[in-house]
């Protein structure tokens, strides 16, 4: 899994980012063809195993309890439903099948046993298996990885200097945290953010810099284009230009040769012909099916249909030579971990909060 290479300074990343676009795109499709086949796309499937009911108030997600966005607080999707989903995401050319939960962190519950169960049944089928659980202590990161899990996605979601404005529930630390636990279990990381949120560009390159910093670094790191949902404190920001999503794709190609860069939310908004560019500046994988958890996502015959205009190939499971084992020995419990509450105001949250709380009260009494 460790990676050698060069250490960056924000300025060289900056330096990237600003490159004439072109001329960016070329640099980038140059690193790419290095480390990766440039015909090959990883195709994913993310599936909400637990929707809604988030304590969190992360300002982006329709999921948070305490915005009043019409996605509600859903049980746990049982076994059978689970192996469904993964058998559909295998007819589309799915490889990796990625379980969300919409949780805070993971707690040592009979929750936490059904989706060790459900990642049994999905490797089973000899699927790459992801989650995105939430912050996690070793033990469970363990547990995680003996029930045959490949991977685990937990976001930086931007710099740490903005994180602030965005999120009060958890800290950056928390986040680094889980990440160290995760690492620790041997199993491949996941971790990205989201752009277009109001964040500058170097708050982009500063998240790029601490995910380059890791070590190693992670084997994925997503970007995400924010999808705007109404009820979220984001729900007025336009979408960002595409120029602005390539741009952010080949310069994590370039700081991060050999990670496989995942173009993920927001791509209802992209043109085939932008998804097109961002391919050859390096993105190596992309979501198909309806949904990314609640918010919407192309068509997966549309998804074909450019694979083909392309010459791109999905890419097969297990394709990088890393094959989780199924195992059944006990590991022992992990030292508990107090997750900070950091607990300052973000106004825009605070508002949005009362608002949710408002519209709920006024649908009790109709």
């Amino acid at each position: 899994m460790a990676e050698t290479q060069k250490h960056w300074t924000l300025e060289e990343i900056l330096e990237v980012y600003h490159t004439p676009l072109l001329e960016l795109v070329f640099q980038a499709a140059t690193v790419h063809r290095q480390h990766h086949n440039p015909r090959e796309v990883q195709i994913s499937t993310l599936v909400s195993v637990k929707t809604g009911g988030c304590p969190e108030d992360c300002g982006y997600c329709p999921q948070a309890a305490r915005y009043h966005t019409g996605v509600g607080n859903e049980p746990m999707m049982t076994v059978d439903s689970v192996r469904s989903a993964a058998l559909q995401a295998q007819a589309i050319g799915a490889s990796r099948l990625c379980m969300g939960a919409a949780w805070r962190s993971v707690k040592d519950d009979a929750d936490f046993d059904h989706v060790i169960e459900l990642v049994k049944t999905v490797r089973g089928l000899d699927m790459e298996v992801c989650c995105t659980l939430g912050m996690l202590n070793e033990h469970q990161a363990k547990r995680l990885a003996n029930a045959g899990l490949y991977a685990y996605n937990h976001n930086l979601d931007t710099s740490e200097e903005y994180y602030d404005d965005i999120i009060s529930t958890r800290s950056y630390d928390d986040r680094l945290k889980t990440l160290s636990n995760v690492r620790k279990a041997n199993l491949s990381v996941c971790s990205g953010g989201i752009i277009g949120m109001g964040e500058s560009v170097e708050d982009r390159c500063k998240m790029l810099l601490t995910l380059s910093q890791l070590n190693p670094i992670p084997e994925s790191v997503p970007v995400n284009a924010l999808v705007a949902v109404e009820g979220t404190p984001m729900e007025d920001i336009e979408p960002i230009p595409m120029w602005d999503i390539i741009r952010m794709v080949a310069t994590t190609r370039i700081v991060m040769p050999q990670t496989t860069v995942r173009l993920s939310a927001g791509r209802t908004e992209m043109s085939q012909e932008g998804q097109a560019l961002c391919f050859m500046a390096g993105a190596g994988s992309i979501f198909a099916g309806e949904k990314l958890l609640t918010t919407p996502n192309p068509d997966a015959y549309e998804d074909m249909d450019m694979f083909n205009a392309l010459g791109l190939l999905p890419k097969r499971p297990f394709a990088d030579g890393f094959v989780p084992e199924i195992k059944e020995e006990e590991v022992a419990v992990a030292e508990e971990i107090k997750w900070s509450r950091p607990g300052h105001r973000i106004e825009a949250n605070v508002k949005y909060a009362e608002m949710g709380k408002e519209k709920r009260k006024t649908e009790k009494t109709l």
